[in-house]
């Protein structure tokens, strides 16, 4: 069936018909602008508006020179999958589970009554200890929610903010759940690079010069690269944000329980539009899907619109066994011992890379290594798999897959000694292999 309408609204509706339909696949190649504005005899203009109507909703995509196509659903690379076999996991992304609490334990302890619709969205109780926690680093009035974890805070915030469309400024590398929440929404990626002291500030201001109109930032165990932020990278980032007040500026402390680095702030108090977001996945479970959110008073408003108690609030069983884990001087120990495991374990890691010859710029926080490496990720990667062992290539971690094709990130969360001695030498041994062979 053509296409068929008179104005932007008709044409636009008449391919999203046949997307429906099935008679438009994705894939599928749009006329060209000038062709079905003659076949319509409207003016081209009406069509081009079409056209960018449907890439605005996400049901096609503009290639450039290549034209207007239908749009498909984004293939996009998680997180703890594609271990196949019996090869040594350092690729998940995974916290060691012997580091993590009881989450049972949690949830049959303290006073739990089943709430009915109409209750508050948020356990008083863990309300309270969030406000306590995010005082001692914010000094400004904030409001606090609870999302179902720090990618679906994320999300929320963006889209409570903006528009398909709109230029987002991201770390470069990227965490992975980061790069799927803007293909998925339609937003357009500012890569901003990011060095052993965090993200770089003339990238910074560069992404916003060209029209960023929010900034998502990991101040620190940066994954993938376990990069944090210093005092002085951090004074610099403000800085920057400092003459951009309406950008909406997101952080994602998503390890700050068992972090070895101190969080610093990188929201200037002009800011209009800002979120600290700290998610529990990596010290209390992957599976506690839960977020504490620090905002400012109308961030959080639109936030809660989206979380609202009766329809899509996050689950009051979570939240109280989040609580009782939280407020629990156990648990806190078991952190203190995760906080020196993980440190200790990325270290062993570098200490023996180091050992081969294979130079790791820093000490990293949190769960992985960045290695980068002088030949191809990717052949690197299928190497190791050949040998037994599993690792992540470093273009996964890109908004544009043709950088970063030089490095691979370790998980080093389960590490042992034997084991971080071993994968250096078979890492080495790639390296010189895959050298001598090109």
């Amino acid at each position: 069936m053509p296409i068929s309408g008179t104005t932007a609204a008709e044409i636009a509706g008449s391919v999203r018909d046949q997307v429906a339909s099935g008679e438009l696949v994705p894939g599928a190649m749009l006329p060209p602008v000038r062709a079905l504005a003659a076949e319509l005899g409207v003016n081209r203009n009406t069509v081009a508006l079409a056209y960018r109507r449907l890439v605005e909703a996400g049901v096609a995509e503009t290639r450039g020179r290549g034209g207007t196509v239908i749009a498909a659903v984004p293939q996009l690379a998680r997180e703890g999958v594609g271990i196949v076999g019996d090869r040594v996991d350092l690729a998940s992304g995974n916290p060691d589970p012997q580091l993590l609490p009881d989450i049972l334990a949690a949830a049959r302890s303290g006073h739990y009554r089943q709430p009915l619709y109409g209750v508050p969205a948020v356990d008083e109780a863990l309300d309270a200890w969030a406000r306590d926690d995010f005082a001692e680093d914010i000094d400004q009035p904030f409001r606090t929610l609870v999302a179902h974890g720090a990618v679906d805070a994320t999300e929320r915030l963006l889209n409570a903010h903006l528009t398909r469309g709109d230029l987002v400024a991201v770390e470069d590398p990227c965490f992975l759940a980061s790069i799927g929440t803007l293909q998925l929404n339609g937003y357009r990626p500012a890569p901003v690079e990011v060095d052993s002291a965090g993200m770089r500030p003339e990238g910074l201001r560069a992404a916003l010069e060209a029209g960023a109109r929010a900034v998502v930032c990991t101040p620190r165990a940066h994954n993938p690269t376990g990069t944090s932020l210093t005092a002085e990278r951090a004074a610099a980032l403000r800085a920057v944000l400092a003459d951009h007040p309406q950008v909406l500026v997101i952080e994602d402390d998503h390890f700050s329980a068992v972090s070895a680095r101190p969080y610093y702030r990188i929201t200037p108090t002009t800011t209009a539009r800002w979120a600290l977001v700290r998610s529990v996945s990596k010290f209390l479970g992957p599976d506690l899907r839960l977020a504490l959110v620090a905002a400012d008073t109308q961030s959080a408003m639109r936030l809660e619109a989206r979380l609202s108690a009766g329809t899509t609030w996050v689950s009051r069983l979570l939240q109280h066994s989040a609580r009782e884990l939280l407020a629990d001087p156990g648990v806190h120990e078991l952190h203190e011992r995760a906080r020196e495991a993980y440190a200790h374990r990325s270290g062993l890691l570098i200490q023996h890379l180091h050992a081969r010859g294979i130079e790791v710029p820093h000490q990293p926080d949190g769960l992985n290594v960045w290695v980068e490496l002088d030949i191809d990720g990717r052949s690197v990667v299928q190497a190791l798999a050949e040998r037994g062992w599993a690792v992540r290539p470093g273009h996964l971690f890109a908004h544009d897959p043709s950088t970063h094709q030089g490095a691979i990130r370790v998980t080093s969360s389960t590490l042992t000694e034997p084991q971080a001695e071993a994968f250096a030498a078979e890492l080495a041994a790639v390296v010189e292999a895959l050298r001598t062979a090109h």
